[in-house]
């Protein structure tokens, strides 16, 4: 009897496992697309567009009232829209797939909805038309995966609980069958969006103002994928979701989930405000792709449409710029997946889903790399669309590989090196931080890599130039000149106060480059290789910043700060500017002098609950 029940119970274990496996292969399967994607365009537009104010918000936050904010749908006339176009400009833009709001917290439907008391353009709006359904097509004509963006919360709707932040229109426990008519409104309009335009995604927003079982979450998926199985939903339904969607702020630490994407903006708006001129350049905003597809994740970059239906020049060259660095580019782009950790290469990366190409992405132009800790031999380097480049490489015996390139044509925003290897690539993760003496680092030949050794070594923690002679000015200095390049010897002495007595620098994550900090934590010294495409960037840092300086020649320089939320405290990201003038030809070295004691910001990035 005791055998049966083993037997039993260990058949019980093996089906368990085996449907384990299945579950997880059926939602591998399932989210491969998206995985793959890398690129994908939000776009919300909406009433909001007519006076170009901030959607659905502006009137929660009493900034006009709510009869004058919904006044705009009397001017929201689409007369330009064009739904060819835009799928045209997204195919362009290289996205795999887009985003639409088909409802805000407004509650305004862009879609014919026929909910109970639903507000909609084709029939309050001054357009009189259905807007959603043509777009829809044109993106699946176009190959375009289809994602429909969908607002929890209705701040208009007469069942809703909740109209402004200081209104409240009544209390679930006192109304619940009021509350239970509102859940009832918005699953009937998920069954529209569902059955009239089977979206591959939807993406759901605002799921904080109610619990999971008052939203009745699990109902709501469970019907949804009536409609589609395959459905794939973001992280905003009460962690009933595929993915996570941190927002805004680019993660300094790359996501747990598997899966995952960063929404983003272009200037600081995600409708379209005709003020907000604080747009990102093209150059930074590929770099960010380039920092989150190195993380694993997708970008879904922001559009914010004219209310006659227009895209502005400066979203339209945005878009077009990205297209030409992913045309360029798409096998370092596309079904990758997350890059080697900072430890092992101070910079962005990503590897191919075989795991037998590593892409490196080049963020200035410059002639030397190194990875640490890599036990596979490339059988070959390039560098994608430059066919007279030449890269030498060589793997030595404590497993650091060195890469000098030459005669290369550098794109004019990332620059991708193609390392392929004959079995899938393997890195030691754990690998003893490599300590080298002074004499080690300082009777190498070749001055660029000295000055990088020294540069990684003091990164590391490990100064070489402690107790060498060095002085805190430059002058006067004693380290031994035997065999030692005076270039070498110049370069220490004109960049000596960022190299005297400094310690470790920033973990990985905040800076993609070597770095080292001053003794009182207050001033942190960027190590910048080569020529870099546009400004320096900098994640995660909480601090003030009092100046910006050149070390070794005094300009100071300027900074800007990009998508810090004010009533948060996640730090924005901060960009150096670099004049190319004034660049050291071996390594320049930047200053930032801080209000204080650096204090870095790690936390996980998640959805904007406020939004004051």
């Amino acid at each position: 009897m005791k055998c049966r029940f083993t037997g039993l119970f260990l058949l019980g274990l093996s089906l368990a496992a085996h449907m384990n496996a299945q579950s997880l292969s059926t939602e591998n399967k399932k989210m491969e697309w998206f995985q793959d994607a890398k690129l994908g365009i939000f776009i919300h537009w909406g009433i909001y567009s007519v006076d170009g104010i901030s959607e659905s918000w502006s009137f929660f936050n009493n900034y006009i009232n709510h009869e004058n904010y919904m006044k705009q749908l009397n001017g929201f006339s689409a007369s330009k829209f064009d739904p060819e176009y835009w799928a045209k400009l997204i195919k362009e833009s290289g996205a795999k797939y887009s985003v639409i709001t088909t409802k805000h917290h407004d509650g305004v439907s862009l879609w014919d909805s026929k909910a109970e008391k639903s507000i909609t353009i084709p029939e309050n709006s001054l357009a009189k038309k259905d807007v959603l359904t043509p777009f829809v097509n044109e993106l699946k004509k176009s190959g375009i995966k289809t994602g429909l963006y969908y607002s929890l919360p209705d701040w208009s709707h007469p069942y809703y609980d909740i109209n402004t932040r200081i209104k409240k229109r009544y209390e679930i426990k006192n109304d619940p069958k009021r509350w239970q008519s509102f859940i009832q409104y918005y699953q009937s309009q998920l069954d529209e969006l569902s059955n009239q335009y089977k979206p591959d995604l939807l993406w759901f927003d605002g799921d904080w103002e109610h619990t999971s079982e008052e939203w009745q979450a699990s109902q709501t998926l469970e019907n949804l994928k009536k409609f589609n199985p395959n459905i794939i939903i973001n992280s905003r339904l009460n962690n009933h979701g595929d993915y996570e969607t941190p927002e805004q702020g680019i993660p300094v630490i790359a996501p747990q989930n598997k899966y995952w994407e960063l929404c983003y903006t272009m200037n600081d708006s995600w409708g379209y405000q005709p003020f907000d001129t604080h747009y990102k350049t093209p150059n930074m905003l590929i770099r960010t792709l380039a920092d989150v597809i190195s993380m694993g994740g997708n970008l879904l970059l922001d559009i914010g449409p004219k209310a006659d239906g227009s895209v502005s020049e400066e979203q339209v060259k945005i878009l077009k710029n990205m297209g030409r660095w992913i045309s360029k580019y798409p096998e370092a782009i596309y079904a990758t997946r997350r890059g080697l950790p900072f430890e092992n290469y101070k910079g962005k990366s990503a590897l191919s889903a075989d795991g037998k190409s590593l892409f490196l992405y080049l963020e200035e132009a410059k002639d030397l790399m190194k990875i640490y800790g890599i036990k596979t031999k490339p059988i070959s380097a390039k560098i994608i669309g430059d066919n007279k480049a030449k890269i030498n490489f060589d793997l030595s015996k404590n497993n650091t590989l060195t890469l000098n390139l030459s005669n290369t044509q550098f794109d004019e925003d990332v620059t991708v090196v193609q390392l392929t290897f004959n079995d899938p690539l393997k890195i030691l993760k754990d690998f003893p931080l490599e300590k080298k003496s002074l004499s080690d680092v300082i009777n190498n030949k070749n001055t660029k890599e000295t000055i990088y050794n020294i540069a990684n070594q003091i990164n590391d923690g490990n100064n070489v130039l402690d107790h060498s002679g060095l002085t805190n000015d430059g002058m006067d200095m004693t380290i031994p000149k035997t065999n030692t390049n005076p270039e070498v010897l110049s370069w220490i002495s004109k960049h000596a106060e960022a190299l005297f007595d400094t310690g470790k620098g920033l973990p990985g994550g905040h800076y993609s480059g070597m770095s080292t900090l001053s003794k009182d934590k207050q001033t942190l010294y960027l190590f910048v290789e080569g020529i870099p495409s546009g400004p320096i960037a900098l994640k995660g840092i909480k601090n003030g910043i009092s100046r910006i300086r050149i070390v070794g020649e005094g300009s100071m320089i300027s900074h800007h700060i990009f998508n810090k939320l004010y009533w948060s405290d996640r730090p924005g990201i901060i960009y150096i500017d670099a004049p190319k003038e004034r660049l050291d030809r071996n390594m320049t070295i930047i200053a930032v002098l801080l209000d204080k004691p650096i204090e870095l910001y790690r936390e996980k990035v998640g959805a904007i609950e406020s939004n004051l």
